[in-house]
């Protein structure tokens, strides 16, 4: 069997520097070049998965297939590339002690004592190496900045790594910073040397240097005095400017011969990277005919990480309809019984995300009420449909005091419930409803003709659902439950009727929204929301 390539990613100087981005932006160059990719994330920190921290903490939990709850970066990697992503594809510190302390426990290790090298090493190994079957090139991100002491087992594990695999299988990509000191009118390349030492002084040598800097590519001289101080070819020294937009940077790295660099490296021998459907996609972006201005109402407004994967829907929804869409955050706590006409008079369309807990409901549920009955634009995703099925139990069903079981246990008329399937779970990790599950569409509705196929399967991260005891009294009153799971048990998508676009959903579209491929509720809110919009004049 052919052996797999291995490309490592690593980031200094600071934080946020894009390595996610970057390793996606790779992903899409190499299958570009007819290659077969995967992309996996090493997560630092101790906790078995984000699942349970606080988005302001991490942001986003990304949701795959199979059931994962995962780093915010695995929703680029899907978004950029074709990869297949699940539980392989992140790995954290957490997950590799909680692994090898069971074994240790089993008895695995009679007679030798547990240590971070060789056992806790060769367990990240071994999670790196099960991605081999069936791709040609996988692409390891390690999370965290070098010198950080979290990351030291990965950072030693891949080091390892080359020593096992060979320097014509494994290759070591480093994002650093080269800032533009004004003062002094130059750019600098010290932060630059100083990362690099670093890894020299954990035993590894990057082979191809991705350069963070402003607006423009790197001078040659200055290329040439990195690949002096840093002990790399000039070539390798790649410039990543900030551009504009995220689905530029593959562009630039294709401008800079990133690709052609990496498949001499690795030894391959593949076509030019054919980046027309992409080029044409930023090209796209970048000349808009339309904008639409769309709220997104939650209590994590103020951090951007925390809705990363619903912000990027957006945008492919506008995409669809050459139309540039304007968020506008509104942090539900802030609303605090204030008027809604304050925060959406000027909106085309209001959108209520997936959330947690009782702070912050009222002005989710007033945002609901105001969408609805001036019948604009409303799409509700999974905490956000509980609180419109609340909302209209309310205020049109009359039952004043429905609520959920999630805030209020003791509610009289709980229309939204825990799970019968969560009722004897204790612990909180990893526990939900997670993953892909299967939905059937009603003929003749909205969501039938958003679709257009009569049985779709979404991501799910939830432990409450719609009561079945109030299915027939929310029904008689003009709600519309038309999509339910295939035993007819569980409520996944619900509309209304006498309402142009009012659609909630139980799942995460955004989870499966890419940009030259617009989740369908996604490119139909924002057509709905287009319309909303040409009917004010």
């Amino acid at each position: 069997m052919k052996s797999a390539k291995f490309i490592f990613v690593t980031g200094g100087v600071m934080s946020s520097l894009g390595k996610g981005i970057s390793a996606s932006s790779i992903g899409l160059l190499l299958e570009c070049c007819g290659l077969r990719v995967t992309l996996q994330k090493l997560d630092p920190y101790i906790n078995v998965d984000p699942g349970t921290m606080n988005p302001f903490e991490h942001g986003e939990v990304f949701v795959t297939d199979d059931g994962a709850e995962t780093d915010l970066d695995l929703g680029h990697y899907e978004r950029f590339t074709k990869a297949y992503l699940g539980k392989k594809n992140n790995l954290t510190s957490g997950k590799v002690y909680d692994s090898v302390i069971s074994k240790e426990r089993e008895g695995k290790f009679l007679g030798k004592t547990v240590q971070v090298i060789p056992h806790i090493t060769d367990e990240i190994k071994s999670r790196v190496l099960a991605l081999e079957n069936d791709n040609d090139v996988i692409i390891v991100e390690i999370g965290g900045t070098v010198g950080d002491i979290e990351s030291l087992p990965f950072l030693e594990a891949v080091r390892q790594l080359r020593s096992d695999l060979g320097k014509q299988n494994t290759l070591f990509i480093h994002l650093t910073y080269v800032p533009y000191v004004a003062a002094a009118g130059e750019l600098k390349t010290k932060p630059t040397q100083h990362s690099v030492k670093e890894l020299l002084q954990i035993g590894i040598q990057p082979d191809i240097l991705l350069c963070r800097t402003e607006d423009k590519f790197l001078p040659e001289e200055v290329k040439r005095k990195i690949a002096l101080f840093c002990n790399i070819e000039q070539k390798a020294v790649i410039t990543a400017k900030d551009v504009e937009h995220i689905y530029e940077v593959p562009l630039i790295y294709k401008k800079e011969g990133l690709a052609e660099i990496i498949v001499e490296y690795l030894g391959m021998w593949t076509k030019k990277p054919d980046m027309g459907e992409w080029e044409e996609l930023v090209r796209r972006v970048k000349n808009m005919e339309k904008t639409v201005r769309i709220a997104v109402v939650g209590k994590y407004v103020s951090h951007g990480d925390a809705y990363k994967s619903l912000h990027e829907a957006l945008y492919h929804g506008g995409l669809a309809h050459d139309s540039s869409v304007e968020i506008k955050y509104v942090n539900s706590e802030e609303m605090d019984g204030a008027s809604p006409d304050n925060y959406f008079s000027d909106v085309h369309g209001i959108l209520v995300p997936g959330g947690f807990g009782e702070r912050g409901i009222d002005g989710k549920v007033d945002a609901t009420k105001y969408a609805r009955e001036n019948q604009i634009p409303f799409f509700g995703i999974c905490y956000g449909m509980q609180l419109a099925v609340i909302e209209f139990s309310r205020n049109v069903c009359g039952i004043d005091d429905a609520d959920t079981t999630e805030n209020n246990g003791d509610t009289q008329n709980p229309v939204i419930d825990i799970m019968e399937s969560q009722k004897n779970i204790s612990e909180k990790g990893g526990t939900m409803r997670l993953g892909a599950y299967p939905c059937v569409i009603k003929p003749e509705t909205l969501a039938s003709s958003i679709y257009g196929i009569p049985e779709i399967s979404e991501r799910h991260r939830h432990r409450f659902e719609v009561n079945n005891s109030y299915r027939e009294i929310l029904e008689s009153n003009g709600m519309v439950l038309c999509g339910l799971s295939p035993d007819g048990s569980l409520v996944e998508i619900m509309e209304l009727k006498d309402h142009p676009w009012f659609v909630g959903c139980q799942f995460h579209p955004e989870f499966k929204s890419k940009p030259l491929s617009a989740h369908p509720l996604f490119r139909d809110f924002i057509r709905g929301a287009l319309r909303y919009k040409d009917s004010l004049g």
